[in-house]
């Protein structure tokens, strides 16, 4: 009977004390994402005559210089004729505004499904790019994109999650016309690990930084979401798994 006292004290202190680790945890996050989101740009086409002007096509991140943007190689368009729409980052400003810049690809990893962009003017605040090679199953991420593009506005969108595993895949092309005896050859022997995360993507987070949410280092890239059906069911039944591209194919491509 004395023991019950000390038992409902111990319950007690083992409850304050988790809600404070909570607490702590979501304050350093929301800390976190107010970094991270300066830095996290919308990726698509512009072209004046055309309607909307600007279309877009994923989602990149500022690295490196600040004006290098990493994303999908897949996000990119395939080809960029002269008099056809260029390759532009739109800026989401904290007033509603949106800034447009001119970007140009200047590397590419189909392999990996990696890209690297230049935009024109200022430097954005550039994303710190951890360690990918020590993620580990169970570790805490989170990542930030466009998710469904447009369709919820053009306003950077924070997941969390953790990592769920780790392990092999083999990226083929986007559709069959781009198979090839090489491409055929290069699935069989280059296959890699990326990260699996349990956190849902949707359609327009390709490319979406995923980072440590207690520091910001970026440790991935999203690069596919397995959804059922189309975009607008993903909305109403989102159902998938969301793979990550390990950061260090990043610099090796910057290198």
């Amino acid at each position: 009977m004395k023991r019950k006292p000390f038992s409902r004290f111990l319950l007690t202190s083992i409850a304050f004390g988790c809600c404070l680790i909570s607490s702590r945890v979501f304050a350093e996050l929301s800390d976190i994402i107010e970094k991270v989101k300066p830095s996290v740009v919308a990726i698509g086409t512009y072209q004046k005559t055309q309607s909307p002007p600007f279309v877009f096509r994923g989602t990149g991140f500022a690295f490196g210089s600040g004006n290098h943007i990493a994303t999908n190689a897949h996000v990119l368009p395939e080809l960029t004729l002269p008099d056809g729409p260029e390759v532009a980052v739109l800026l989401a400003k904290r007033n509603g505004e949106n800034e447009l810049r001119r970007a140009k690809v200047v590397a590419k990893d189909p392999a990996h499904d990696l890209a690297v962009l230049r935009i024109d003017g200022p430097p954005l605040p550039a994303l710190e790019v951890g360690d990918s090679l020590s993620a580990h199953e169970g570790q805490n991420i989170a990542f930030m994109g466009f998710p469904i593009g447009g369709a919820l506005g053009f306003s950077p969108v924070t997941h969390r999650g953790i990592v769920s595993a780790i392990t092999p895949i083999a990226l083929p092309g986007g559709n069959a016309n781009q198979l090839s005896a090489r491409l055929i050859t290069q699935l069989k022997q280059q296959k890699f690990n990326v990260l699996q995360l349990d956190a849902t993507a949707y359609p327009g987070n390709s490319g979406s930084p995923v980072f440590d949410p207690a520091n910001g280092r970026v440790i991935g890239v999203i690069n596919m979401v397995f959804v059922k059906g189309s975009k607008e069911a993903a909305l109403s039944a989102p159902s998938g798994i969301t793979y990550a591209i390990p950061v260090h194919f990043l610099l090796q491509l910057m290198n």
